[in-house]
């Protein structure tokens, strides 16, 4: 791309007129940015079908090298734009942060698509995240579902004008031009569901107070008629233990049916084996008519 020299000469020192074709006065700031914005690379990877309308965007009918981009890189070490393009699952949002971390700096997000802005059709979906920004900073949102090659083009150019109002300068603006390295992008830890390590201390506590409920959480209401048998049980052995030490004879249960509990257990056994034994032989009798017939 041609450089516009009247356009870096929009300064509070004036030029003469006969020299504007020939001097240029700008700050550092604008001419590091201009140099950018017009050398981008994106890395060369996508998700799903949003995937296909930036291939078609880097294709010769739209060719977005026209407006700097120049070629996809295959190794986020050369990249310095990713371009989520996709439905974002729980298990690809761990290696996306991490060829995020590898990129170098200055680098930029940008969410292509419904499904990478915020979930899409699949939005609060049990394998789907909802929305790349809860785990990278994204800089650009492309609307559409998906979105078509000119949309990509305008959310490129948007990232363009972005980039041209960064400053050198001002050690706030961006991370990059802070003091000292910038800390990395904490990948998320894939369990039984994703997990940003951001949130483990609000994790943890949650658990700690789970922890200290857990003995409210464990128990729960009787129904209204077992509550009435437990009452009178307690009163039964209440008015036992005042009435002094029993013998073997009146620790013994008598069931309606006038047996004991071990005798009704026995009995029901009994008939379980005999109808067992029953069936057994239904079996072997069927077994030998066919075999007569055959």
């Amino acid at each position: 791309m041609d450089l516009n020299l009247q356009e870096l000469n929009a300064t509070e020192f004036p030029v003469p007129v006969e020299l504007e074709n020939n001097i240029a006065i700008t700050s550092l700031s604008q001419l590091y940015n201009w140099g950018r914005r017009n050398s981008m690379w994106p890395m060369l990877f996508g998700l799903a079908c949003c995937a296909i309308e930036m291939i078609a965007t880097a294709s010769s009918r739209f060719d977005f090298s026209r407006f700097g981009f120049e070629v996809m890189r295959a190794t986020p070490r050369q990249a310095d734009l990713m371009i989520v393009s996709g439905t974002v699952t729980k298990k690809m949002v761990v290696p996306i942060v991490r060829l995020y971390n590898q990129m170098p700096e200055p680098k930029y997000v940008l969410a292509m698509g419904a499904c990478a802005s915020g979930g899409g059709p699949f939005k609060e979906g049990y394998n789907v995240v909802s929305g790349m920004d809860k785990y990278l900073p994204v800089d650009v949102y492309v609307p559409g579902c998906p979105p078509t090659p000119q949309a990509l083009l305008f959310g490129m150019i948007a990232l363009q004008r972005k980039i041209d109002g960064q400053s050198i300068a001002n050690g706030d603006d961006v991370p990059w031009y802070g003091e000292g390295p910038a800390e990395p992008t904490p990948v998320p830890v894939l369990g039984p569901d994703i997990i940003d390590p951001r949130q483990m201390d609000m994790i943890r506590r949650q658990a700690e107070v789970a922890a200290s409920e857990m003995e409210l959480l464990g128990q729960r209401e009787l129904p209204a008629l077992t509550q009435l048998v437990a009452a009178k049980v307690e009163t039964a052995q209440a008015a036992t233990a005042e009435a002094g030490p029993l013998d073997e004879d009146a620790l013994s249960v008598v069931l309606p049916t006038g047996g004991t509990p071990w005798a009704e257990a026995e009995d029901i056994r009994e008939k379980r084996r005999l109808r067992a034994l029953a069936r057994k032989a239904l079996r072997a009798s069927r077994r030998a008519s066919q075999a007569e017939g055959e």
